[in-house]
Order: C-alpha cells, then sequence, then structure tokens
C-alpha cells in the first residue's frame, strides 16, 4: 500500500517497523528522537523548496535567493542508547540530494587532507589568499547540503585549533549538521591542550544546532551480545595457539607476508596480511605513534583483523589505551571483524582512575561488546580496500563462517 511505503520513508516509521519485526525494543525516548529528526527532514525540505521557488524571481533580482537558517541537530547520552541507529535511519530516509554521513574522524581526516592540498594550490598561485581553511569549506559546503557525524569527539589539538573557522563557513553557506556523541556540546575537549581556545567553536556550535539528550533505558548493545568466540583470554602459551589456529582457518593456510600502507608520505606497517586479512600485535597498534587516520586506512583495507595480546591497561599506558579507543571507532564505523587475545574481558580493560578517560573507554567497551556478537558478525564490511584488488576481495566476511 503506498501508504505503507510512505511511513517507511520517514524515521518514524522505519522504527516502527524494527519494533514490530522484533529487531528492537520501543522506547519512548527513541521514539521522541524519531519524530524530531522527521520534523528537521520536513524543515529541509521546505526550506529548500522555498529557495527554489524563488529563483525565477532571482533572474529578475541582483541578489541570490538566501537560504533560511536550519538549525541542525547534536544528539548524546550513554554509550549504546541507540544514537547511532536513528541517525542512520533519519540518513537513510532523508530525501536531501547532497548528503553525507561520516565518522567524525574520518571527516577530519578528510580535511586535513583538503587542507594540505589547500596550501599547495595557495604556494603555487592556483588559489588566492592566504588561508586553507576557507578554500576547503567552500568545497565541503558546495558538495554537502546535509552533514551527519557519528561519535562527535575531539581529542587531537590540531583538529580543535581548526573546527571553529571551518564549521562557522559551513554554517553560514547552509550546511545543516546533525551528530550523535557521548558528551554534551560543553564537555568537548574536556581537559584538552589550549582548551580556551576551542570555546568559541563550542558557542558557534550551539548557535546552529539543537542539543537532545537521549536517555533510553537500554544499551542495547549488551542486549544483542551472544558470543565470546571472537575474544580470547587470558594470555598465555595456549591463547596464542588458539589464535594461530585461527589465523590458519582464516587464510587457508596461504602466505601472510608483511604489507606497507602507503598514507601521507610515510608507511604504515602491517605485520602480516592475507587479502583483506590483516595481523598484529597490540604494540604494533597501539605502542607506536599512530594516529585515526592510519587507523581508518588499515579499517578500509582488510575486513577482519587479528589484534594479539592486548594488556590491562592503566594509567602508565595512558596513550596507548587513547589509541585503542580510536582503533576501535575506525574498525566498528567500517563493520571490520575482529578476533583478539586479551589479558581480561573488554570490561576489565581500562584500569586507570582518570574519570574523563575511564568515561572515554566506556565507549570502547561497548563497542567492543557489540563486536562480539553474531549480529554484528554477519554485517558487510563497509571499508574500501585501499584501492587494491585482492584476489578474493568478494568473499564474505569470514567470522561468520569460522
Amino acid at each position: 500500500m503506498p501508504h505503507a511505503e510512505d511511513k517507511l520513508n520517514t524515521v518514524a516509521g522505519r522504527y516502527d517497523a524494527l519494533v514490530r519485526s522484533g529487531a528492537i525494543t520501543a522506547d519512548p525516548a527513541q521514539e521522541r528522537l524519531t519524530r524530531r529528526l522527521d520534523r528537521l527532514e520536513k524543515e529541509i525540505a521546505a526550506c529548500d523548496l522555498a529557495v527554489k521557488g524563488s529563483a525565477l524571481g532571482w533572474l529578475f533580482s541582483r541578489k541570490a535567493p538566501k537560504r533560511e537558517t536550519i538549525r541542525g541537530l547534536y544528539v548524546h547520552g550513554d554509550v549504546g542508547r541507540g544514537k547511532t541507529m536513528l541517525m542512520d535511519l533519519f540518513y537513510e530516509t532523508s530525501k536531501v540530494a547532497k548528503k553525507r554521513r561520516a565518522h567524525f574522524h574520518a571527516f577530519m581526516a578528510d580535511v586535513q587532507d583538503r587542507i594540505h592540498r589547500a596550501r599547495g594550490d595557495i604556494l603555487a598561485g592556483r588559489i588566492k589568499g592566504d588561508d586553507p581553511i576557507r578554500p576547503v569549506a567552500e568545497e565541503i559546503a558546495a558538495e554537502t547540503r546535509l552533514l551527519c557525524f557519528d561519535e562527535f569527539a575531539v581529542y587531537d589539538i590540531a583538529d580543535a585549533m581548526i573546527l571553529g573557522r571551518l564549521f562557522e563557513r559551513l554554517f553560514e553557506a547552509g550546511v545543516v549538521v546533525v551528530a550523535t556523541s557521548n558528551v554534551a556540546p560543553a564537555n568537548l575537549y574536556a581537559g584538552g591542550l589550549n582548551r580556551a581556545l576551542f570555546l568559541p567553536f563550542i558557542e558557534l556550535l550551539q548557535r546552529y544546532v539543537d542539543v537532545e539528550r537521549l536517555s533510553a533505558a537500554t544499551d542495547y548493545r549488551m542486549e544483542k551480545t551472544d558470543t565470546d568466540r571472537v575474544w580470547t583470554t587470558p594470555l598465555g602459551a595456549e591463547t596464542d595457539l588458539v589464535m594461530e589456529e585461527a589465523w590458519f582457518r582464516l587464510t587457508d593456510h596461504r602466505p601472510s607476508p608483511r604489507e606497507e600502507i602507503p598514507f601521507r608520505g610515510r608507511l604504515i606497517v602491517v605485520p602480516q596480511a592475507c587479502g583483506p586479512r590483516a595481523r598484529f600485535d597490540f604494540a604494533d597498534l597501539c605502542e607506536r605513534p599512530l594516529a585515526a587516520a592510519d587507523y581508518l586506512q588499515i579499517a578500509r583495507r582488510y575486513h577482519t583483523v587479528m589484534i594479539e595480546r592486548i594488556p590491562v591497561l592503566g594509567a602508565e599506558k595512558r596513550n596507548a589505551a587513547k589509541r585503542l579507543i580510536n582503533l576501535v571507532d575506525a574498525l566498528y564505523d567500517c563493520r571490520v571483524k575482529i578476533l583478539a587475545s586479551a589479558a581480561v574481558g573488554p570490561e576489565e580493560l581500562w584500569a586507570g582512575s582518570d574519570a574523563t578517560e575511564t568515561f572515554e573507554f566506556a565507549r570502547t567497551v561497548s563497542r567492543l561488546t557489540e563486536m562480539r556478537s553474531e549480529e554484528y558478525a554477519g554485517t558487510p564490511h563497509l571499508g574500501v580496500h585501499g584501492g587494491v584488488q585482492h584476489d578474493d576481495e568478494g568473499e564474505d566476511d569470514d567470522l561468520t563462517q569460522t
């Protein structure tokens, strides 16, 4: 029926269908947010229609039609409450032609790459002026009307220092932002270096988005967990043997030589790789100076990643813990399947006492919990294998078969 089809083109309709199918349990806070997201979609559509309708008048006017400012939405709340699920439903149902969904780390890695290119264009005289952020913002605004961010979080001072100038231009150009985060805007970059310089961005953000807290009752990631088979504890010779056998099953005993991924003028080293599968020791990934953008290169290239010998992470391993947070974000966002060996379960990995770091690590625990589930194992890889054509690139992900 047309009416039923129309309902499935809204966030509320898709959400209701998931509830009726038994895929999720209805939650009043989530239901309220679906209606708010549908209202935002209507506001964008009405605004764009008004601009389109004024195009004829523009032919006889010296001024181009100006878009009404549409306030975006910033949704924050505890881990595992359905923020990402609802934003994805919004993105999937939105009829906005120029839309983009990105993990915030991936977006900022792209921005940094564009800024690097813009600096080169300025030096070569291809772009006038001396501000590389201006042409980058103009480029993104020309491509994007609706910008959806998952896991809006700022840890890198390089990102923190450019956000204000970048987003001021994006907002002025009419870009509508929808974001999810585990923290309220006022708590972004908390404790960060030179945070006072970041505060104007928070004020800017709050001028252009409505802030909603999602306080759903259940951590749906914990509900979906039904297997521990991809996470082996404790560490020791027996576990090493289990991981070795698992790697042989994944690769059918084929050679797995070292690979190097060229990225930004350097090489990301992968100790063992076989087609779209990679094998690392924890130290290879988290005790070396790798950044979020490096982890994204790995996540896009490999659909299955083995991580061995993850230790308990106390205050003395603070930097390694932060890298693990970024690594898990990248793997999760690309739906990479993991096999891991660790000293303890995910919920016991962080042994530090710092409140901020404990809060940040809670998201990682929740994501690792979901990544151990049958449902996650059945999802397709969302990465791009770095432009490399593997001989088995079209295969289904392995962990549904092991």
